[in-house]
Formats: structure tokens, C-alpha cells, sequence
């Protein structure tokens, strides 16, 4: 899941996109995007 968690991440930054703004983008908690890009939630 590493490769999607720095996928994410790059692709968040490459639109100009806080985690917070992609968050409420997606409909999820800051804290979802913040542990899916650390790795940490795989699901």
C-alpha cells in the first residue's frame, strides 16, 4: 500500500489540494486522507 499512499499524496499536491481540502472534496475526516497517505488505513 505504499505506492498508493505516495500516489495520493502526489497527486493531492499536484492539484494544489490540503488534506483538509481533499477530505471535504471526498466526503471523508482529514484524518482518513492524513492516515492513508501515511500509510496507516490500508482500507
Amino acid at each position: 500500500m505504499e505506492n498508493f499512499a505516495k500516489r495520493l499524496a502526489q497527486l493531492r499536491k499536484e492539484k494544489g489540494y490540503t488534506q483538509s481540502e481533499l477530505a471535504d472534496k471526498i466526503g471523508v475526516s482529514n484524518k482518513s486522507v492524513s492516515r492513508w497517505e501515511t500509510g496507516v488505513s490500508q482500507s
